[in-house]
């Protein structure tokens, strides 16, 4: 994983984010003033304030120039599918791929004319049937040869890329620690990204409502969040999404000293953090009930008193991502906890 960026960088970015559609502007402006029209520069200027476009950002390390919103969009992940149906943007959505299991209610009935291009990342001759102007991704390693195509190429045929911010990997890009601010920002700039401002606005102000309305649990519980692995646990360390969340949620991440999104975990270490609770991942290939088996069959962890007594939170996998769920598995949290009486 890599080391910790620069802790100017990442707004240093965004501010860049902000200026360069005002560059455009000015340079616009002097273009319509130099070629004689007749016309007023204002109105050009106008115009293009109105759009937000040309817009230009640094994403991951990659420089993406947009000219226009993005019209057909092809979106990998669960997380950039449903970022991009909470700004209200299905109709602009021309293919998913690679979905982590069944949107929230609230947005079923807009996803429900949505076409599936492919169960995991989509091959690049997949990804370009769909004749996208914009693939969306989860992940940073969706845009691959062996996935639907490299940026690089990609770019060369006219369709832009855009990675979810908090999945870049490189130092100076990865998020570190990962903060609700953090993920507020990002809807933001999706917002800029794909020329709904207001839609993005009106996110923020929502979810941050939602999670300032919550009460974390006051009981000062550790916890351990357990994703997957059956000889080796994978578990949330301590500067990612789950990491996030649980401190959100009033709980101690017994991992929290690993300088990374998710580590791997000894049984040996985990029964001598002997957590009060146990967060379990429950995702379609990796269920929260296949879990609980594991360690009621493993005789170290049997024995933990989180294990006999049950002590079980459960987070759908999609949660586990920085996306529009991140906040509603921090009220689930604390829902829980209150229903096993902590």
């Amino acid at each position: 994983m890599p080391e910790s960026p620069s802790p100017t960088h990442r707004p240093a970015r965004r501010a860049a984010l902000a200026l360069v559609p005002v560059v455009a502007l000015l340079l616009a402006g002097c273009a319509d003033g130099a070629a004689g029209t007749g016309s007023d520069p204002a109105d050009g200027a106008a115009d293009a304030a109105a759009s937000g476009y040309p817009l230009t950002i640094d994403n991951c390390g990659t420089e993406v120039t947009l000219e226009s919103a993005p019209e057909r969009i092809v979106a990998i992940k669960s997380s950039t599918a449903e970022l991009l149906l909470a700004l209200g943007l299905e109709d602009r959505i021309v293919g998913t791929a690679f979905s982590d299991g069944p949107v929230p209610d609230e947005y079923a009935a807009a996803a429900s004319g949505l076409e599936v291009l492919s169960d995991k990342v989509p091959s690049q001759e997949v990804t370009l049937a769909a004749e996208p102007d914009l693939v969306f991704a989860g992940w940073e390693s969706n845009l691959s040869a062996e996935g639907a195509g490299d940026r690089a190429t990609l770019q060369q045929l006219g369709v832009a890329t855009y990675v979810a911010p908090a999945a870049c990997r490189e130092p100076g890009y990865m998020p570190d620690p990962l903060t609700f601010d953090e993920v507020f920002a990002e809807f933001e700039e999706a917002g800029a990204v794909f020329g709904v401002p207001d839609a993005a606005a009106d996110l923020v102000a929502d979810q941050r409502a939602a999670l300032e309305a919550i009460e974390p649990n006051g009981d000062d519980l550790t916890a351990l969040w357990y994703s997957s692995g059956d000889d080796t646990p994978f578990v949330g360390a301590g500067i990612g999404a789950p990491q996030m969340i649980m401190e959100a949620a009033g709980l101690e991440n017994v991992a929290a000293d690993v300088h990374d999104s998710w580590t791997s975990m000894g049984w040996e270490a985990i029964v001598a953090a002997n957590p009060d609770v146990i967060v379990l991942v429950d995702a379609p290939w990796n269920t929260a009930a296949s879990k609980i088996a594991k360690l009621e069959a493993n005789p170290a962890t049997s024995a933990l008193p989180a294990v006999q007594q049950q002590r079980y939170l459960v987070v759908d996998f999609p949660s586990t991502e920085a996306g529009v769920r991140n906040v509603g598995a921090v009220e689930s949290l604390v829902d829980q906890l209150g229903e096993l009486g902590s």
